[in-house]
């Protein structure tokens, strides 16, 4: 029987709406063809609203407080075990050409990373280098987004190839010589890492199909995160006066946690929220912007996901050339989402509306993915892991936390998911938000902290009335499942994890004292405790559904929750911004 291929495409930082299908502002006409060759998802999320961690969720089936890499200036630990070894183990070819990032940009001599200075740019190193990374015994990589300077690795050597020896004119200093590039990219678009990325992902399904080996394939690009830049014609593609610009809503952050307010004043101070020799902290700044200076913006953003489109076109018409698409699962989404003016905001950060944490999401496998179908069935990229072996026949590990998707991919919507949960510890101790989203409301905590966010998502789908303080109630009950739902979601530690510095099993606790109460969870039975042990040191009467402790209830079950959330280890130091 022929082994199925995985071909994982993947977008940067692009919102879940900038489909064609979904939005007559933009054109993705390739993006769209695969839609109506599978299903589109309109409910999937990120595990996290920045780059490492959702990427390394994506190839773990675990989240970031599970894996190691909890924030950006992280790493994904080397001896975490991936799916690509998975797929290795059972005798596929993996391969990655794109982005990685799963180290950052700055290593050091405790935590080294082989996507930082000065290593992304030596070219001989880059010459002899192409794997085994991760689970991929093949990589082609680069850390640019745009003409940023991170350029490097293999991106400029295929560059030089092909004959492009003046390269650092399209970069900026100090690797290139040119820092005044604005929305135009002066780059060749047959330079353009969309094209390489595209041509390198064909040569090697290419390659594959010639040897008739099965292969996990991902095709990541860098596109749209910003810099705003595209090379022509595509920076003239959309006409600002014509692009709806979303504003913030007067008034609306007004039951806001603080941090959302700040964003709308000139000089904010979020010194607060700063760690002692930490790192840059990711939309902790003014987003007050000028509205036409918007639109152009958003002009360009769309003319990169159109530019990138055509080459994700080239990349899936090339499988189908090679008679491989009854035989490949090929899955497009992005590793977050992206503010372009919606709540006021810019770019990315931790916020967790769902413009920053859904995703655009795409499966298409011909005979078992319904084809022209849309699918509100909850989704997070967690799954994404498992669901793959599941596809292929291969065993799951037991200690990946993600669930097979396979039969809701498959259009079985009655056994979907009924939570998601988004992290984002974005500084170890002082930054830390985690959000738990049903099939209508979604619930934010931030970690030691009084404020929240309740959103209900049906009676107000653009998240502007902040139910935290208005409904206690809604709350306290959506915390127990929050609290369930953290507690269900623990697999067995892998032996690496295990053994890493600062494991605890104290995430684990289910047990919680306050005073005279004590709570506890049976989670075979998925059911709670309260016992006064001042009145009933036997632990004879539950106290748990008795009305008059709601409040007291309501407390501990916080208490619980932030008590696993500051236990969860922090195996190193957020080392750089990225």
């Amino acid at each position: 029987m022929t082994k199925l291929n995985v071909l994982l495409i993947t977008s940067d930082q692009q919102h879940w709406n900038t489909l064609g299908s979904l939005n007559p502002e933009i054109q993705t006409p390739h993006l769209d063809k695969l839609a109506d060759e599978g299903t589109l998802f309109t409910r999937a999320y990120c595990p996290n609203p920045t780059c490492t961690p959702t990427r390394a969720c994506l190839i773990t089936g675990k989240y970031p407080s599970q894996n190691g890499a909890y924030s950006l200036g992280t790493k994904l630990p080397e001896d975490e075990p991936t799916v690509g070894e998975r797929f290795k183990e059972a005798g596929y070819q993996t391969a990655l050409v794109g982005k990685a990032h799963f180290q950052p940009l700055r290593g050091t001599e405790e935590f080294p990373s082989l996507e930082s200075y000065p290593l992304l740019q030596d070219f001989t190193f880059w010459q002899d280098f192409e794997g085994p990374f991760y689970g991929f015994d093949h990589v082609e990589l680069t850390r640019n987004h745009t003409d940023e300077a991170h350029v490097g690795q293999h991106y400029v050597l295929w560059m030089e190839e092909k004959g492009l020896t003046n390269w650092r004119d399209y970069f900026r200093s100090p690797t290139g010589n040119n820092d005044s590039q604005r929305r135009k990219w002066l780059i060749p678009e047959e330079y353009h890492y969309n094209a390489w990325i595209a041509e390198r992902t064909n040569a090697l399904i290419s390659d594959f199909k010639e040897k008739d080996e099965p292969f996990f394939m991902w095709a990541s690009f860098f596109d749209p995160h910003p810099d705003y830049l595209v090379p022509e014609p595509w920076d003239t593609m959309y006409d600002p006066e014509s692009i709806t610009v979303p504003q913030v809503v007067p008034g609306e952050h007004d039951k806001n946690p603080p941090a959302h307010q700040m964003t709308q004043q000139e000089n904010p101070d979020f010194s607060g929220w700063e760690e002692i020799n930490g790192n840059a902290m990711h939309g902790y700044h003014s987003h007050l912007h000028d509205r036409d200076e918007l639109a152009k913006n958003i002009a360009t953003y769309y003319g990169m996901i159109s530019c990138m489109d055509k080459y994700i076109g080239r990349i899936v018409d090339h499988l189908d050339a090679l008679g491989l698409a009854e035989n490949t699962l090929v899955v497009f989404t992005s590793d977050h989402g992206h503010y372009f003016g919606q709540h006021g905001l810019i770019a990315k950060g931790a916020f967790h509306y769902d413009d920053g944490i859904k995703v655009p999401m795409i499966a298409r496998l011909p005979g078992q993915i319904p084809a022209g179908q849309r699918s509100d069935t909850l989704q997070t990229l967690v799954d994404y892991a498992p669901t793959f072996l599941g596809y292929c026949g291969l065993d799951i590990p037991d200690d990946m936390t993600g669930h097979n998707q396979q039969a809701i991919w498959n259009g079985d919507s009655t056994i979907g998911r009924q939570h998601v949960i988004v992290e984002n510890r974005h500084q170890p101790t002082t930054l830390y938000l985690k959000t738990y989203i049903d099939d209508r409301y979604k619930l934010t905590v931030y970690y030691n902290r009084a404020y929240g966010e309740l959103f209900d998502l049906k009676a107000d789908p653009n998240e502007l009335n902040n139910l935290w303080q208005d409904e206690p109630e809604l709350r306290a009950a959506l915390m127990e499942k929050f609290l369930t739902a953290e507690m269900l979601k623990e697999e067995p530690l892998s032996d690496a994890a295990k053994a890493r510095p600062n494991k605890t099993a104290s995430m684990y606790i289910k047990s919680y004292n306050s005073g005279p109460y004590q709570m506890n969870y049976h989670p075979q039975e998925a059911r709670y405790e309260l016992f006064n042990l001042i009145t009933d040191p036997a632990k004879t009467v539950n106290l748990w559904d008795d009305a008059d402790y709601a409040d007291i209830r309501a407390k501990m079950v916080q208490a619980l929750l932030f008590g696993r959330m500051g236990m969860e280890p922090v195996w190193m130091p957020r080392v750089a911004g990225a």
